[in-house]
């Protein structure tokens, strides 16, 4: 057996993001940890680490029965049939930042899609939030979706309804690469409703799910798969979200892995926006409005600063301050000489006549027989 078919084979023995199955990989390797299980006998250096053994006893057990009806080269094959691909650590398309989770680094990534996993999370951005969101939030994930993809950066989502897929979509409107990280396998359509986006995804993006083919997702693996959305990208944005949500249990693991998470602030009468308040409140997340302001966050310091804003520019922005002064004395109704709007803007008379005439050219005013007056606005 290969390092790519015995980690196929525990993939099926060990449930994902087991810590253990973990630990006994890095010790062991692959081929070794098939065989420990087989023979139910754990290594003494990492025997003596754990304090737990019955547990660890109960644990191989476990993995033996599964082992036992694994057919790794059938998963192998059925994935290649269904177009999909296994990666494993050490592989060309293998992303390194997946290392960081440890021990709970998955023994392996099914892959289905054109892209490469790897390349497209280079400059990636979790895009996440709730699944009843309301058209604020789906409008709000749809900008950012396109915002992210034109300037370069592939969103990372989980595929669910709401926010996840408005953040898709929205990514495929910009002819980029998109993320799809499922907690079923990739050959599942979940939910079933976005059977055509995941088509979409495969054609222009890639599919992602530790899960091998035919597994169907459970409530656990939905928490357990948001440890690699966050683990996928720089940052982690998000949208909309109410105080228990699967959103916030992505937050936590992006906080866990130091990376950047903001959210974006709702109404404080939506329920939708709890979380993302609360995020804020507690100072665990940035505040970010734009697809221009979470680049400034997760992006190379100097080279991706989001634009300052500032309001509209009027007419009056231009005007030099005595100028701005001498208008301010000028009457709407009324008609004051030039003196008498000298003494009221604090300026002197020959400065006072240029900026009259100024703003006489510029429209600001208008003459009168008896001196100066505020020109009316034009209907």
């Amino acid at each position: 057996m290969n390092e790519l078919e015995a980690r196929a084979a525990l993939m099926r023995a060990a449930d994902v993001g087991d810590p253990i199955m973990g630990r006994l990989l890095d010790h062991c390797g692959a081929h070794d940890t098939v065989t420990v299980i087989q023979k139910g006998i754990i290594p003494e250096p990492f025997a003596t680490n754990e304090s737990r053994e019955a547990l660890l006893q109960r644990r191989l057990r476990r993995w033996l029965a599964r082992l036992e009806i694994a057919d790794p080269a059938a998963d192998l094959t059925a994935g290649e049939q269904a177009g999909a691909r296994l990666i494993i650590p050490g592989d060309q398309e293998w992303p390194t930042q997946l290392d960081q989770l440890g021990h709970g680094r998955p023994i392996g990534i099914w892959l289905s899609g054109t892209a490469d996993l790897r390349f497209s999370c280079l400059k990636s951005v979790a895009v996440v939030g709730a699944r009843a969101a309301t058209s604020y939030g789906v409008h709000v994930a749809s900008e950012f979706g396109v915002g992210l993809s034109e300037t370069g950066w592939t969103v990372v989502s989980g595929g669910a309804y709401g926010i996840d897929g408005a953040a898709h979509r929205g990514a495929l409107a910009a002819d980029s690469p998109t993320v799809v990280v499922l907690a079923c396998g990739v050959d599942i359509s979940y939910p079933s409703g976005h059977h055509n986006l995941f088509a979409a995804v495969r054609d222009q993006g890639v599919i992602v799910s530790e899960c091998p083919p035919g597994v169907p997702p459970t409530r656990g693996r939905f928490l357990i798969r948001n440890r690699l959305i966050a683990a996928l990208s720089r940052g982690t944005v998000v949208v909309e979200a109410a105080l228990r949500s699967g959103a916030l249990n992505t937050a936590k693991h992006a906080l866990a892995l130091d990376r950047h998470l903001a959210a974006v602030p709702g109404p404080v009468t939506s329920d939708m926006s709890v979380g993302c308040h609360h995020l804020l409140r507690e100072r665990k997340a940035i505040c970010v409005t734009s697809p221009e302001e979470m680049i400034d966050l997760v992006g190379a310091l100097g080279d991706d600063l989001a634009p300052n804003r500032r309001g509209p520019i009027l007419p009056r922005d231009s005007l030099s301050e005595p100028t701005r002064r001498v208008l301010d004395a000028i009457p709407t109704r009324a008609s004051l000489g030039p003196a008498a709007i000298a003494v009221a803007a604090g300026v002197d008379l020959p400065t006072t006549l240029s900026a009259l005439g100024s703003l006489s050219a510029a429209g600001f005013i208008t003459r009168t027989p008896t001196g100066w007056r505020l020109q009316k606005p034009s209907p």
